[in-house]
């Protein structure tokens, strides 16, 4: 009776396939038994050990590299090592589920860019009349501003909530999105911008809604860039804006302008 098996029992008997057997020889990772006088390659139990542990560390994640020295360490090393391989699946399954949850969150384009809370709010601003357009534009600058001005945007969340118990300034807004299609030199967009800076400066509060998100630096390119992603979607638009802001610089109230730091 021949001692041993052929390469492809070894490999049926471990779980892999020979080309995986193969692959391990070429790493080093298990000797290749010497030919018999058969010209066959004989694994015996010595070799099948060794697959059966390089096949079930693989299995648990240990990287090819690190299994060879793994193996061939001391008790003591060998426990360590162990602790440190088990550190890193730990640290790569919190990676993945981090992914998954991202996945899930792109299900809701909203909710991969911006936090539940944003979310909610943008959920909440349909019912108070708002288009499907002043949603999408409002949406849009909330991923900007979190990104530019990260360290203000729950203060800035916090702002706006408030803001949206104020049925004034809500008809206000509705009002700037109808103000969009008009014509850049239309009479009403300057009593608009009067009107919407008068009631700002009446309710001081409301104020945080337009100076909330300026940045610790860079502050007037920052708010800028925020500003007009939406305020420049049409001449009118861009004009409203800079009326009001005017009106309120002139009435002391700082604001970022191509003049700021």
């Amino acid at each position: 009776m021949m001692n041993g098996v052929t390469i492809g029992q070894a490999a049926a008997f471990v779980g892999v396939t020979v080309k995986t057997v193969r692959h391990y020889h070429k790493l080093g990772l298990v000797v290749e038994p010497e030919r018999d006088s058969s010209g066959y390659r004989r694994y015996g139990s010595a070799e099948l050990l060794r697959l059966v542990q390089v096949r079930t560390l693989a299995a648990a994640g240990v990287p090819l590299a690190e299994i060879g020295p793994l193996l061939d360490a001391d008790t003591a090393l060998f426990t360590i090592a162990l602790a440190d391989v088990e550190r890193q699946l730990t640290e790569r399954i919190e990676e993945l589920i981090a992914r998954r949850d991202t996945l899930y969150r792109l299900a809701d384009g909203d909710r991969a860019l911006l936090p539940d809370r944003a979310v909610a709010l943008l959920e909440r601003i349909p019912g108070l009349g708002f288009t499907a357009d002043d949603v999408a534009t409002y949406r849009e600058g909330l991923v900007l501003a979190r990104a530019l001005v990260p360290e203000s945007f729950d203060d800035y969340l916090t702002h706006v909530e408030h803001a949206l118990e104020d049925t004034r300034l809500v008809a206000l807004y509705k009002r700037v999105g109808e103000a969009t299609a008009w014509e850049p030199d239309d009479p009403r967009i300057e009593e608009l911008a009067t009107a919407a800076a008068d009631h700002f400066l009446a309710n001081p509060a409301l104020l945080k809604t337009v100076t909330g998100l300026q940045a610790r630096t860079e502050a007037a390119t920052r708010y800028t860039l925020i500003r007009q992603y939406g305020a420049d979607q049409t001449p009118a638009a861009t004009r409203l804006s800079v009326l009001f802001e005017t009106k309120l610089r002139s009435a002391g109230i700082d604001i970022p302008g191509p003049s700021s730091n």
